[in-house]
């Protein structure tokens, strides 16, 4: 029976660089010999990412009401653990994870205001203890991650998702969950600058996974 995977998230506000660091994350764990499957909240399966479609649609012509959006994050985060998760971390593959369930306390609960109870009462149910091993959360203020949003989309040529349109304030009550999060659990969270040139950034997240690896193995 092949040891268990490990399950690291990467976790931050709108243009933080997630994106290209999940992949930096990826390619460093593979240099390694690592298994590594690498996937992203909301989504991760076709039908988790057609829910995922419901939630970042910024059309206007039908509200989602906050219940209904902490609902469909969930349903998401069920299908995607259910079919791509728990198996690739059973047969011993890493899983690298951009965002897990620390966006859901920071953005339905910081931003917009739902009870962290009710969260963690979804989180128990659906996940049943299940945790990251390691979470790297990539910090930047709200309004040098909105510059760093709105050129990535003049580049791309994309509108704004659900989220992206929110005001800074959402942003800022994101971020102090996701500081209250991590001052919360220091042994899994490792706090990364990411208003650095991103050589540095990667440089930070390099000395976690070395030291986390070294540990692990």
């Amino acid at each position: 029976m092949s040891k268990r995977g490990r399950f690291i998230t990467l976790e931050g506000g709108e243009g933080v660089g997630k994106s290209t660091n999940v992949a930096f994350v990826e390619a460093w764990l593979k240099e390694r010999g690592i298994e590594v499957v690498r996937t992203r909240e909301p989504g991760g399966t076709a039908r988790a990412e057609a829910i995922r479609e419901l939630l970042l649609d910024p059309s206007p012509t039908e509200p989602l009401s906050v219940d209904a959006e902490l609902l469909l994050v969930f349903a998401a985060r069920a299908q995607h653990l259910a079919e791509k998760i728990l198996p690739a971390l059973e047969r011993g593959a890493w899983v690298v994870c951009d965002r897990f369930t620390d966006a859901t306390f920071a953005y339905q609960g910081g931003g917009r205001g739902i009870d962290a109870q009710r969260i963690a009462q979804l989180e128990q149910f659906v996940q049943r203890g299940l945790a990251p091993d390691v979470t790297l959360l990539l910090d930047m203020s709200p309004e040098a991650a909105k510059e760093r949003l709105e050129g990535r989309l003049r580049d791309l040529n994309t509108q704004r998702d659900r989220f992206e349109q929110e005001r800074v304030e959402f942003f800022m009550a994101v971020r102090r969950a996701y500081l209250e999060r991590a001052a919360s659990a220091p042994e899994r969270f490792a706090l990364i600058d990411a208003a650095q040139p991103l050589q540095d950034v990667q440089v930070a997240l390099s000395r976690v996974l070395e030291e986390r690896v070294a540990q692990w193995r």
